[in-house]
């Protein structure tokens, strides 16, 4: 895996906080792969039926 340095704004940084405590996701950065590998799945996918 590689590092990258991600600026985000308080109300994100918040909710992360929040599903972390939770026990959703172990830490933020786990929760924020999860979201963004979501986020590429569903583009895809929805890039390839609009195909």
């Amino acid at each position: 895996m590689k590092l990258i340095t991600l600026h985000l704004p308080e109300p994100y940084i918040k909710a992360l906080e929040q599903l972390v405590d939770e026990r959703h996701y172990p830490n933020r950065a786990e929760a924020i792969r999860v979201a963004i590998r979501d986020l590429i799945s569903e583009e895809v996918w929805r890039r390839r039926t609009d195909d």
